[in-house]
């Protein structure tokens, strides 16, 4: 089928299913993809309906990468023909037609007043703005009932008397109260099967050589995809990334299919070099389901068991899998539950006072920096990273260089496929750059080049020497990083965590600090990041 005669079908298909009238009208967003959800088999298709909007404010009020975009999208389109054929009646409003008022606020109060709607329902989002939409319509608008997103396996309740009375959030915690909850990797004496709670030690070796990886298996766009990735090329020119190798599952039966190529294919290797990473190989051994994951299109568990079997049957060893599993039911829940423990003005926060501006390299990849190249020119590509490039690369240049939390924030919500405002915020502004005073993390991820040369290829044949710390041809991370530290020396004194490697920089002298401080001015100035302690960003 041709993009136009797909364009002519879907448009068909949805205005005839298109509602005149609805009692209840339920505001589905588009990563609330769930066929089984309550909200959607609660509803009486005779009498209710579902509103789906395509609006230009979700890929503009940051950046979104072009690849983001299509993925959203086309995964509403096919999702939206899923209900029809189910019998559902939906209202779906493209990002290309006339009456668009380009904003979920615009286009819930026209469908109000057009459908003659009783009583709004709405799964809790995914974002802290939208969420005060909710909170308005329910005011001035229509009654509004807020219902829990049932997609999770830990609520903002759950959550939040899990942390009450605690001094301080520690995910592992978190996660072995999971896990004894959940009875997932637990023996039947109630122990952690393999002995241990945690694998990780075993989880970070690189590589030696170049790695064979086998190739992950990419869904081929189908013409309705194409048809959106055609819109979004006209409808929105401007936006940031490339859509050449677009390769994203836009259905529940691919991300199904993406799932199973993981276990098979790549799970065995996954924890070994979970954190290694090698020029030209964006992938390696990484699950790449987060999109699918964090779209509803998979659900956690059912990521988890055939995880689970693999260990079971012997064709994954207990390292890879409880690695993991401790992303799905630790980190995933974890990160989801700060968000909303710390409530709408956790993204203000700022704890090390960073007013540095964002880079031009982190939009073009243009730079002599070849990890930082690396990293961000996959992104361009792909709108893909994995954790480690994201942690202690683009992360971790932005947090040791002293760029405002805000800005990289906004760009990671922007420019990766999976990311959603409660994953991205709290594991960038709060772990990548410690702004939120150590909510997330303990202690700041700040590494120098010499992590980056001990886990990647990345430092053979860049124009920066890992082993210089200053001086004509040294690398940047080792400037910034050592220079980092001066500058947070009182904040970082009463860290435990922080004793040793402050305990180097008590025995520099002014001489060395007055240099590294130069030197990263210098470097700072080169890259257009502009003054750390003014409002710059």
């Amino acid at each position: 089928m041709s993009a136009a005669k797909a364009q002519g079908a879907f448009t068909k298909v949805i205005g005839a299913a298109a509602p005149t009238s609805a009692e209840r009208l339920l505001v589905l967003f588009g990563d609330q993809l769930d066929e089984r959800s309550p909200a959607l088999t609660e509803l009486n298709p005779d009498r209710d309906a579902v509103l789906m909007v395509e609006v230009r404010d979700e890929s503009t009020h940051v950046p979104s990468h072009r690849q983001r975009t299509v993925l959203f999208l086309a995964a509403m389109r096919h999702f939206a023909l899923t209900l029809v054929e189910r019998g559902m009646r939906v209202r779906y409003v493209a990002i290309d037609d006339p009456e668009n008022t380009h904003s979920f606020d615009g286009e819930v109060r026209r469908a109000v007043k057009a459908l003659g709607v009783k009583k709004l329902i709405v799964q809790r989002p995914g974002e802290h703005r939208v969420m005060a939409m909710a909170a308005a319509w329910k005011k001035s608008l229509v009654e509004t009932e807020i219902v829990e997103d049932q997609h999770f396996l830990c609520s903002p309740k759950r959550f939040r008397e899990w942390a009450d009375g605690k001094k301080s959030l520690v995910m592992e915690m978190f996660y072995r109260s999971e896990r004894k909850r959940l009875g997932v990797l637990m023996d039947d004496d109630a122990k952690p099967v393999g002995g241990s709670w945690n694998f990780d030690k075993e989880n970070r070796r690189s590589f030696k050589k170049a790695p064979s990886a086998p190739a992950v298996h990419r869904a081929k766009p189908d013409a309705i995809t194409k048809e959106v990735i055609a819109t979004v090329e006209r409808e929105m020119p401007d936006l940031p990334g490339r859509l050449s190798s677009f390769g994203w599952g836009v259905t529940r039966d691919e991300a199904k299919r993406s799932l199973g190529d993981f276990v098979e294919h790549r799970l065995r290797f996954f924890g070994d070099h979970q954190d290694a990473m090698w020029t030209g190989e964006p992938f390696l051994y990484h699950s790449l389901l987060s999109p699918y994951v964090n779209l509803h299109l998979l659900s956690p568990m059912e990521m988890v068991e055939p995880a689970l079997e693999a260990l079971d049957e012997g064709r994954a060893p207990i390292n890879a899998v409880e690695g993991f599993v401790r992303q799905i039911i630790g980190w995933r829940e974890f990160i989801r539950g700060v968000y909303w423990l710390e409530g709408p003005g956790y993204g203000e926060r700022n704890s090390l006072g960073q007013h540095g501006r964002l880079p031009e390299f982190y939009w073009t990849g243009e730079t002599e920096m070849r990890c930082v190249r690396e990293s961000v020119g996959q992104v361009l590509e792909h709108g893909y990273g994995h954790h480690i490039q994201r942690l202690m690369v683009t992360g971790n240049f932005a947090l040791i260089s002293g760029v405002h939390p805000r800005a990289i924030s906004d760009w990671y919500l922007g420019m990766y496929v999976d990311a959603i405002d409660w994953v991205t915020l709290p594991n960038t502004l709060g772990m990548a750059m410690h702004a939120d005073g150590g909510v997330v993390g303990t202690k700041p991820y700040a590494a120098s080049g010499k992590y980056i040369q001990k886990m990647s290829n990345y430092c053979k044949g860049c124009r920066y020497d890992p082993d210089k710390r200053t001086g004509e041809g040294a690398c940047p991370f080792n400037t910034f990083y050592w220079e980092f530290l001066v500058r947070n020396e009182k904040m970082f004194g009463a860290n435990r965590r922080m004793s040793l490697i402050l305990s180097h920089v008590k025995k520099m002298t002014r001489q060395e600090k007055v240099e590294l401080t130069v030197s990263a001015g210098k470097l700072r100035e080169g890259f257009g990041i502009g003054d750390v302690s003014k409002g710059t960003a």
